[in-house]
């Protein structure tokens, strides 16, 4: 019979510090959650765990100050960025080898959601040190919640490109997903994002969130048309930006099981019709983008030089 542990005892052993010695904590890697907005949302036992870990790796010392000073919490930061990963790796995993405790922080969420601590996770798995993880506030999940939409599925998507082109793309990959798709946007490139993906997955329920648990939460929902219409007017909100945008609709990802050969189609339609009417005409019947098919179309009928139609 498996052994059945009281949930205090197994509590304590999950983060690390001991049920005997409340000020001990075990040589390990601690990614700890902290608040997205309202710092009275970290749990006391992320608190704890600050208070006891020997040094926490941030993304900015400034910002992890504040939360720090906040709770009256001294320790000593190491910055562990994007730009500063691949020196401060070897450094913080030589941490815990010697039997260093080092807390994992990102400037506001849950660490490796779109920053570089997974490295720091892989590695020190790879090496077998102990890790463990200190549920807590996600943008995404918040958002998730006020948005409206689906959430038995989701896609999180990171940071949106910021050239049109590459977002165009990024959004196309995902055209036919089944799942609502989460990503992070800059305020001030918002309304182009939103055109953006309304233009390649079509005019799709979503929700705008902002400075989400702050004083000035707001959560806008509509069609993209709409939202990308009311940013382009009103300008760039302030805050941090969370983009929610609805599945594919049933007809379309089903229209994706379907094995078109939507070359062969484009030069059978080009024979009796015009570039942009045989790129139109394929687009409905595949489900595939208008203006995706439109290139093809061209690119076959130079290929095969191609009369248009009178």
């Amino acid at each position: 019979m498996a052994e059945i542990r009281s949930s205090s005892s197994a509590a304590s052993e999950t983060e690390g510090i001991s049920a005997d010695e409340p000020g001990r904590i075990k040589a390990g890697l601690y990614i700890v959650a902290t608040p997205i907005g309202n710092l009275g949302d970290i749990t006391k036992r992320s608190l704890d765990t600050l208070k006891a870990v020997d040094v926490i790796a941030c993304e900015d010392t400034r910002i992890t100050g504040k939360l720090l000073n906040a709770f009256l919490i001294k320790k000593p930061m190491i910055a562990y960025h994007e730009h500063s990963a691949s020196g401060r790796l070897p450094q913080l995993l030589q941490m815990i080898t010697e039997g260093k405790s080092v807390a994992l922080v990102s400037d506001a969420g849950t660490p490796l959601i779109s920053d570089p601590g997974y490295r720091l996770v892989e590695a020190a798995a790879k090496q077998g040190l102990y890790i463990t993880t200190l549920p807590g506030a996600s943008a995404v999940i918040s958002a998730l919640t006020l948005a409206g939409l689906p959430t038995n599925r989701f896609l999180f998507m990171g940071f949106a490109p910021t050239k049109t082109k590459a977002r165009q793309d990024w959004f196309a990959a995902e055209d036919n997903t089944a799942a609502t798709l989460v990503y992070y946007e800059s305020a001030k490139r918002l309304a182009g994002s939103l055109a953006d993906a309304h233009s390649v997955l079509g005019n799709r329920q979503a929700a705008v969130c902002r400075e989400i648990s702050k004083k000035f939460e707001q959560t806008v929902r509509g069609d993209l048309a709409a939202l990308s219409a009311r940013y382009q007017t009103d300008g760039p909100p302030k805050g941090e930006v969370v983009v929610v945008v609805a599945p594919a609709a049933p007809d379309k990802t089903a229209t994706s099981k379907f094995d078109l050969d939507t070359k062969k189609i484009l030069e059978m339609a080009l024979q009796h019709m015009t570039v942009k009417s045989a790129a139109t005409f394929v687009a409905e019947i595949t489900g595939e983008r208008k203006k995706a098919m439109y290139q093809q179309a061209l690119d076959i009928s130079a290929t095969n030089k191609l009369t248009p139609p009178d």
